[in-house]
């Protein structure tokens, strides 16, 4: 039996908005990196309705010293829940969690996911605390069902 190996956390997303030009980015986060902020997710898309901006949104932890860090660079908190997933990857995952959520009648705001090597990260956000906790319980469902019930796939 191969139980997975997955940490599901709820995380809040700090966010700030930039110009769609060259070195945007760069300069959004080199005040964290001054700060030795460790950022977990880095996420940037275009801004909605605005074509000449663009959304940077991270996640460099908890605690004080993230919160300092984060505003100092001039992030403010986001008002939406984001679910951290990070863990040894499996083909299917993904959708056994996107079908899940979907099934339980919550909407999903955003969901980014990567793999490296056997090992995946992935964000889904949310609209409200309330729709993220569901979640969570519905994940971690997910992750027990996935226990030994892959030999078919």
């Amino acid at each position: 039996m191969h139980r997975m190996d997955i940490k599901v956390k709820k995380i809040k997303l700090w966010r700030t908005e930039v110009s769609r030009r060259s070195g945007a980015l760069a300069a959004a986060l080199e005040p964290l990196a001054q700060h030795g902020a460790d950022l977990k997710v880095i996420r940037v898309r275009a801004a909605p309705g605005r074509t000449k901006r663009n959304i940077i949104e991270v996640y460099a932890g908890e605690g004080q010293r993230a919160a300092m860090a984060a505003r100092a660079a001039g992030f403010s908190q986001t008002p939406a829940t984001a679910v951290l997933l990070q863990g040894d990857n499996r083909p299917g995952f993904a959708y056994e969690v996107a079908n899940a959520v979907a099934w339980a009648g919550i909407g999903v705001r955003d969901y980014e996911a990567g793999v490296v090597d056997r090992r995946f990260s992935s964000t889904l956000t949310f609209d409200s605390e309330a729709d993220a906790a569901k979640a969570v319980t519905i994940i971690r469902k997910v992750i027990r069902g996935s226990d030994g019930n892959d030999a078919g796939r």
